[in-house]
């Protein structure tokens, strides 16, 4: 029986999940290139973190800590409110991407995370082109 691991699992568990989410939100919040996408949020970006890493556990493979707490979690549904086009979802992808290579998340798990992490935000958009 071969042993299967979920990418929850290769990255680290819940430690390297709250290491990325708290990269991509300190790059957010301290690079110009991503002043767009912080301005979508809060001034206090402890309740944006603390949703994003129980979300990302379940979706990685690991426990779903996020709907117990939330609710399921209707992401498209839940980001109508704000305007996603291209820059912003560009934005989001870049910060993620940037936080994933400063968490030292490479390689093929790398690659596999960012077209996973594409295919969502690319769904979230909700303006046109």
């Amino acid at each position: 029986m071969s042993e299967h691991k979920t990418p929850y699992e290769m990255i680290g568990g819940l430690p390297k999940v709250e290491e990325l989410v708290d990269r991509f939100y300190d790059l957010m919040a301290l690079e110009t290139a991503f002043s767009d996408l912080r301005a979508m949020h809060a001034d206090d970006l402890t309740s944006s973190r603390d949703k994003l890493k129980l979300f990302l556990s379940g979706w990685l493979g690991g426990p779903d800590i996020y709907s117990p707490k939330h609710g399921h979690p209707m992401l498209r549904a839940r980001h109508l409110p704000f305007k996603i086009g291209l820059k912003e979802r560009n934005q989001w992808l870049a910060c993620m991407y940037r936080a994933m290579e400063d968490c030292g998340i490479d390689g093929e798990l790398g690659a596999r995370l960012e077209e996973s992490f594409f295919n969502t935000a690319d769904w979230m958009k909700n303006q046109p082109n």
